[in-house]
């Protein structure tokens, strides 16, 4: 049985420029006091063809947890688009939201992200080479159909 359950994560300042911070307004109950402190961490996927453009946004610790409801926004600078291939600044991307306890992953939640340019130009006429401005992109979660998954762990140990 786990000791902490997400209840609900609320995709805030959606859509929003490609610049601006990630935030999310997490809710999750805990049944049982806990020892140590849950890791959050967000990444972003840079490239869908290689993780080594993955970024990870922002890791914080949050606790203690007291028993029962808990609420938090958690907040997270934008990717870095000079580590990101000028070919995947746009499209249809991932983020990845975690929570771990002792180093033990329990659950994430993977949303995608639509990016496309503020003045509505179609990215396939943008010529080979094209620099994009990052202030010209909109970032869009799709915060309506996240992928939830959740992991046994050893809560005790």
């Amino acid at each position: 049985m786990s000791y902490v359950a997400l209840t609900n994560v609320e995709v805030l300042d959606n859509p929003t420029m490609f610049t601006n911070p990630f935030q999310f307004e997490i809710c999750f109950e805990c049944t049982a006091q806990l020892q140590d402190d849950l890791e959050w961490k967000l990444v972003y996927v840079g490239s869908a063809e290689n993780d080594s453009y993955d970024q990870l946004l922002d890791s914080i610790l949050v606790g203690p947890i007291p028993v029962g409801v808990n609420r938090f926004v958690f907040q997270a600078d934008a990717p870095d688009p000079s580590s990101i291939p000028a070919a995947d600044l746009l499209g249809v991307t991932v983020c990845l939201l975690t929570c771990s306890y002792k180093d033990q992953e329990f659950v994430r939640v993977g949303y995608y992200v639509s990016n496309s340019l503020a003045d509505g130009t179609d990215p396939e006429t943008i010529a080979a080479g094209t620099q994009i401005d990052p202030n010209n992109i909109v970032r869009s979660i799709i915060a309506d159909k996240p992928r939830v998954t959740t992991f046994m762990i050893d809560w005790e140990s």
